[in-house]
């Protein structure tokens, strides 16, 4: 379960983002200021930060580098500052991602869901069991029913997206994005090519698959272990 730490002033902002993030299988951890914002990264190791930059003892600018000294966590802000400065300042400091308040509980998961798979591989990378497919991202490796699964280059690269982010549904553009590039957004004939090759290699029946699920007319989940 991803640990996130969500540093803003605002109750009723962490409530709300807390709720989403917990509906979307996330553990949250909470700071009301920069400093706890700060002590919190260092000590409790989370996956991801959202920060706000309006905060009561320190500007959220000055989180970030703080933050950036001793860890490569993404950092996702979140400011009513709009202005392209304020932005550029925040990405030149370290941070990943910034979101203009308000904003949409679907384009946060989206965007939470693109921060995790900018994990560093040292930290994000593990083991993921689905049934009988095991996927070793450490090492790159998938075995199913315990012999060795052979994927191309371009089907390990689409099976990696897909268990960084374990029952996650991934639109077509962010997977086209993340293995493909900006260039091929709309290659969903290609994308669904590769996901059927996958699924010959690792379902029990492709024409019904129970791991690489279908969302219809947004994209493809991998199916998490019970």
């Amino acid at each position: 379960m991803p640990r996130i730490l969500v540093v803003d002033d605002e109750p009723q902002i962490r409530k709300f983002i807390r709720i989403s993030l917990a509906a979307n299988g996330h553990e949250v951890i909470e700071a009301e200021t920069g400093g706890a914002g700060i002590a919190l990264a260092r000590d409790q190791a989370p996956d991801l930060v959202i920060l706000d930059l309006g905060l009561p003892d320190l500007d959220g600018q000055e989180v970030i580098s703080a933050v950036r000294e001793s860890s490569d966590v993404p950092i996702i802000v979140l400011s009513v500052r709009a202005q392209e400065l304020d932005k550029v300042e925040a990405l030149d400091r370290g941070a990943n991602d910034y979101v203009v308040k308000p904003f949409g509980v679907a384009e946060l998961m989206a965007r939470v869901r693109a921060g995790l798979r900018r994990r560093p591989a040292s930290e994000a990378a593990g083991t993921v069991e689905c049934g009988a497919v095991r996927i070793d991202l450490a090492h790159r490796r998938v075995t199913r029913a315990g012999e060795a699964v052979r994927l191309s280059k371009r089907e390990w690269e689409l099976l990696e997206v897909f268990a960084r982010a374990p029952d996650h549904v991934l639109t077509h553009r962010e997977i086209l994005k993340a293995v493909w590039g900006p260039a091929h957004l709309d290659d969903t004939v290609y994308l669904r090519v590769y996901v059927n090759q996958l699924r010959q290699k690792l379902e029990d029946n492709p024409a019904q698959p129970t791991l690489l699920l279908t969302e219809p007319g947004v994209g493809y989940r991998l199916r998490a272990p019970d």
